[in-house]
C-alpha cells in the first residue's frame, strides 16, 4: 500500500486517482500506523511553506515519517511537498523544513530580475526536462526533453547533491531531486500526462 499523507494541504485525490489508474493500491491517510505498514510514502503539497510545515507538524506524523525514511522506505515529495524535503525556505520568513535533503527554497522572481529575465512568476505550464543524473530511478521510464507541468513561485537552490533533472525558466529550476530513498518533483506528475504517470509508476515500483 502506498500512503499519501493527508495534512490538509495538497492535491490528494488526483494523486490517488493516478496511482489507481496505474493499478497500485494507495490510501490517503493521516495515521502513524498507515505510514508503518505502507511500502511507499507520498508527501503532496500546495500553498505556502510555513503554513504547510505547521499543518504537517500538527498531525504529529513528522517523527514517524522521519523514522520510516531513515529505515529506507521510499518517500516522494510533490510540488510544495518536494520543497519541504529541504532544510529551509525563505517564503514569508525563514522556516525549517524536514531536512531530508541539503538545500534551501528561495523566490524565483529575485533571481530572474537579477539575470535580466522578465518571466512571469509563478511559472505555470509545461516545460521540458534536462537530465542531470543518468541513474535516477524515477526517471527510468521517460526521456530527456519530455514535458511536465509546473505551478510554483519558489525553487530549490544549493542542492547539487540531489539534483536529478530540471527545466530552464531563465533560472535553472530543479524539477526532480533524489538522494537515497528520498525523491521529489517540483512539477505535478499527476497533471503531467503519460510522462507524469511513468514517473509515478517508476517510484511505486522501487
Amino acid at each position: 500500500m502506498i500512503a499519501i499523507i493527508d495534512y490538509g494541504v495538497g492535491n490528494l485525490f488526483s494523486i490517488a486517482s493516478s496511482l489507481r489508474q496505474l493499478g497500485f493500491d494507495c490510501k490517503v491517510t493521516n495515521t502513524e500506523q498507515d505510514l508503518k505498514t505502507a511500502t511507499h510514502i507520498i508527501l503532496p503539497g500546495v500553498g505556502a511553506f510555513g503554513d504547510a510545515m505547521k499543518k504537517l507538524s500538527d498531525t504529529g506524523l513528522i517523527p514517524e515519517l522521519k523514522k520510516q525514511v531513515e529505515s529506507g522506505k521510499p518517500l516522494l515529495g510533490i510540488c510544495l511537498g518536494m520543497q519541504m524535503l529541504f532544510q529551509e525556505s525563505s517564503e514569508y520568513g525563514i522556516h525549517q523544513g524536514l531536512g531530508f535533503l541539503k538545500g534551501k527554497i528561495c523566490p524565483m522572481d529575485e533571481d530572474l530580475k537579477a539575470g535580466g529575465f522578465d518571466y512571469k512568476v509563478p511559472q505555470i505550464g509545461w516545460n521540458s526536462l534536462i537530465f542531470k543524473k543518468s541513474d535516477c530511478s524515477i526517471l527510468s521510464g521517460i526521456k530527456e526533453g519530455d514535458f511536465v507541468y509546473y505551478v510554483h513561485s519558489y525553487y530549490a537552490k544549493d542542492c547539487a547533491k540531489s539534483l536529478a533533472a530540471g527545466s530552464d525558466y531563465g533560472v535553472f529550476v530543479p524539477g526532480v531531486v533524489s538522494d537515497g530513498n528520498v525523491y521529489g518533483t517540483q512539477f505535478h506528475p499527476e497533471k503531467s500526462g503519460s510522462v507524469g504517470l511513468a514517473i509515478l509508476k517508476s517510484f511505486c515500483e522501487l
